[in-house]
């Protein structure tokens, strides 16, 4: 076995199969750090090591020291909660593991003298790897051969422009290829390559932004300082009140206050809706590498979409090829074929090879196809040199040479060029010319001189059969839709025009000016650009960001992965380069434009549907606090004991929210997300507070007593005893205040529920049918009742539901006064 060392870097034939593992078990492999999900540890610190969760956990701690377990209920809500956070977390990250790894990225490497395809993972110290065109750098190493290769290194230097890299130049982990091919040895792999030891990677992990997430965090914190301002309160007023009852019964009177105000379901809820969307998604071939993305999509305004790949399902076949001026259509295929023989022939060359044959020339020279430079050339013994590329370039090359062909020549061959592009055909120009190309490419190769037009080479692109419906879907929902491709404008506009799409004046790109005032200017009013280059596409990106736009950009190849990066959701095709697929947030297995409808669909389902469930919460801990401060200022007892407020929780909150969260939803995007929730919920939570306060105090009031000397005279059942249940049981008139207070607080959050709910759907009915029997049931079933310490006599039940729809009436007023809140729970039929 060759060790480690000079022998093995110059070999040529690669590593043998000992050799690799010899490496294996030494751990020098290139195990990658990046990761698709959380790993399991963290989401089970993410789902119990929350403040909430501390704040609970310690109120938990006291109940249960006072003794009364049943008011303790909300602590196993809590467990429950976090259990089912990290349960279905786990699942969800299960199957994105997998899925994950069945599109994990692959590199070439020279094993026992051939080449194989790996994962990126399983690349071991001192492989020979091959780059060809697409393919991302997996480690750090020296060339040992470069045909003509070319680096997108921005990632790591901020410079847009491809780095040519000859034999013997040290490349980095983290690059991409965008030209040429190209073989060198791994010497630093995985956590020694460059790219895991900078801060600013290729693969560093950018975040995409959420409103949902920041709208919650925000509220979150909010929520965190009435906490903190509010718990010296309720200890102080509920002192004041039963403090002669002992130490327990103020402990759980502030208790039952202070988890009121802790919305301990939202971010659970929250988390699990992108979860399972995410995991719905993957049934659909869409693959979601960072969760905030399926909301994301529902956020956008602009699509920018690449012709080839998305529009057209992306692989060219060769049409014809027309001769210029006396060139033999027979000579003209041999060069075509010829020029088609390189084992790293881009798309249009692969194309050429499929229908032509190849003359069996012996190749002398190559400059291989880039797009930034939009030409690819070859040189051939005993033959002219041949180039293939963008007409406008070639052409426009032509004149500046000596020897130049007749201007009628260009100008017939200009215009041929635009009538083959109306018809929506992709052109390139063969040109010929009589100065060889030196046998090592050069590091910025130049045309070669006196260019003569030979031919005219056409190719198809089928056009996807889903683009039409999908594009139509795009823009009924008002998403504007701009084309960007590097190809010929008027080919573009002519494919675009194919699926339906006004696509107006297209515009060439090469004649758009750097200020981006003018950029934004263009975008604002042309729909088609072609002959874009790659810092283009990123330019528009930012132009449309700076416009106040929220930007999708989608994309198969090299030239794509800066601008997929840059906007605010990048989509790439399943089939695209390994760079491309490496930046996105939101990855097209199959390919599917299609799916796009389907993102945008989760993706309004989880905007609207948390938006719902934010508002019972909100509203849940809007009521607490009024109830609180009230209860203060009157002097009076809070309320609720901590089981009563787990009651109407479940029922009005947690359990519906549950189930609205995860129901489907059309309703279109409106920003405002956190704006709308304290308009609502605010108001809404404080009319419940003050109702609940004035049913307490009348309930006191009826039974000739005040609500005061009903707490005094009424100790909370702990269960510690049988004969203290017994006696509680004999004088079940003191439970009426809080039971009557429980009935309009019921009350006034179903009303708050069914505002939220709609548009009612038979499901919806059905939902707040079976919490309503719940809430009944906790009343006439006695054991249930005497958990609950629930009596409530009919009269009782009316003054209270009486006092309920009262505020019932305020919260539909509230609701009905603010076109803005009932445009965003409009759902389209």
């Amino acid at each position: 076995m060759t060790t480690h060392g000079e022998s093995t870097l110059t070999r040529t034939d690669g590593l043998t199969a000992a050799e690799v593992a010899e490496r294996v078990s030494r751990g020098a492999v290139n195990r990658l750090t990046e990761r698709t999900s959380r790993s399991v540890g963290e989401i089970v610190r993410a789902n119990v090591l929350t403040r909430f969760n501390a704040i609970l956990g310690a109120l938990f701690v006291l109940v249960m020291v006072t003794g009364s377990f049943a008011d303790g209920l909300f602590g196993i809500v809590l467990v429950v909660n976090s259990a089912i956070g990290i349960a279905q977390e786990y699942l969800a990250k299960r199957k994105l593991d997998r899925l994950a790894l069945l599109n994990a990225p692959t590199t070439r490497v020279v094993r026992d003298g051939a080449v194989q395809v790996v994962a990126t993972s399983e690349v071991v110290q001192d492989d020979l790897i091959e780059l060809r065109t697409g393919d991302e750098v997996p480690a750090d190493g020296t060339l040992t051969a470069s045909a003509g290769l070319e680096l997108n290194e921005a990632n790591l230097t901020g410079e847009s422009d491809p780095v040519a890299h000859d034999e013997g130049d040290e490349i980095r982990s983290g690059t991409s290829v965008v030209a040429g091919s190209g073989r060198y040895h791994a010497r630093d792999v995985g956590a020694d390559a460059y790219v895991n030891r900078i801060a600013a990677d290729a693969r560093k992990f950018t975040r995409t932004r959420s409103e949902i997430q920041a709208s919650t965090n925000t509220l979150l914190t909010y929520i965190t300082w009435v906490i903190v301002a509010a718990l010296p309160i309720a200890i102080w007023s509920q002192w004041r009140t039963v403090g002669d009852q002992g130490w327990q019964q103020v402990v759980i009177r502030s208790a039952a206050g202070v988890v009121g105000l802790v919305p301990e379901g939202l971010v659970l809820l929250t988390s699990v809706a992108f979860l399972l969307s995410a995991v719905q998604l993957t049934r659909r071939q869409v693959l979601v590498q960072q969760l905030p993305a399926v909301e994301g999509l529902a956020r956008v305004d602009v699509v920018c979409l690449d012709k080839t790949g998305t529009l057209t399902a992306g692989d060219i076949t060769f049409d014809d090829a027309r001769p210029l001026g006396d060139h033999d259509a027979d000579e003209i295929r041999s060069a075509l074929g010829a020029l088609a023989d390189d084992p790293n022939a881009n798309g249009t060359l692969t194309a050429v090879a499929a229908a032509l044959g190849s003359p069996g020339w012996t190749r002398t020279g190559t400059v291989p196809f880039s797009s930034a430079r939009k030409w690819s050339a070859a040189s051939f013994e005993g033959r002219p040199t041949w180039v293939l590329g963008a007409p406008e370039v070639l052409l426009a090359a032509s004149p500046q040479r000596p020897q130049r062909p007749a201007p009628q020549l260009l100008e017939a061959v200009r215009a041929e060029v635009a009538e083959l592009a109306d018809a929506g055909r992709r052109v390139v120009l063969l040109a010929r010319s009589e100065e060889q190309l030196p046998s090592a490419t050069a590091l910025h190769p130049q045309l070669p001189g006196a260019l003569v037009p030979a031919a005219l080479v056409t190719l198809t692109e089928q056009v996807r059969p889903d683009a039409s419906q999908t594009l139509a879907y795009l823009r009924e929902q008002d998403v504007a839709i701009k084309v960007v491709s590097g190809d010929n404008p008027v080919t573009v506009a002519a494919v675009a025009r194919a699926v339906g799409l006004d696509a107006g004046e297209p515009v060439d790109a090469r004649t758009l000016p750097d200020d981006p005032e003018a950029l934004r200017s263009a975008l604002a009013t042309h729909r088609v650009f072609g002959r874009v280059t790659p810092e283009q596409k990123r330019a528009f990106v930012h132009a449309l960001q700076a416009d106040g736009h929220v930007v999708a950009m989608t994309g198969d190849g090299v030239n794509d992965a800066l601008a997929l990066k840059d906007a605010d959701i990048g989509v790439a095709m399943g089939n695209g380069a390994q760079a491309t697929k490496a930046v996105a947030d939101l990855v097209l297995l199959d390919g599917r434009f299609s799916h796009l409808p389907d993102v945008l669909a989760e993706g309004r389902r989880v905007i609207g549907n948390v938006e719902r469930v934010a508002n019972l919460f909100v509203a849940k801990n809007a009521m607490s606090l009024v109830a609180i401060l009230a209860a203060a200022v009157i002097v009076v007892p809070f309320p609720f004991l901590p089981r009563h407020l787990t009651l109407v929780s479940a029922v009005t909150i947690g359990i519906p929210a549950f189930f609205l969260a995860l129901g489907p939803n059309r309703r279109r995007y409106l920003p405002g997300f956190l704006h709308r929730i304290l308009r609502f919920a605010v108001p809404s939570g404080a009319v419940a507070g003050v109702v609940v306060i004035a049913s307490y105090l009348l309930a006191g009031s009826s039974e000739g007593v005040t609500a005061d000397e009903f707490a005094s005279r009424c100790p909370v059942d702990t269960g510690a005893t049988a004969a203290t249940a017994a006696a509680v049981a004999a004088d079940v008139a003191c439970w009426r205040p809080g039971s009557g207070a429980t009935i309009t607080l019921l009350t006034v959050f179903f009303w708050i529920l069914v505002v939220l709910a709609r548009p009612f759907r038979p499901w919806k009915a059905a939902l707040v049918g079976a919490m309503a029997g719940l809430a009944v049931a906790a009343f006439l079933v006695p054991p249930a009742a005497r958990f609950f310490n629930l009596d409530a006599p009919l009269p009782l039940v009316w003054q209270s539901l009486a006092a309920g729809a009262v505020g019932a009436v305020l919260v539909e007023v509230i609701y009905r006064t603010s076109p803005s809140l009932r445009a965003a729970h409009h759902e389209p039929d």
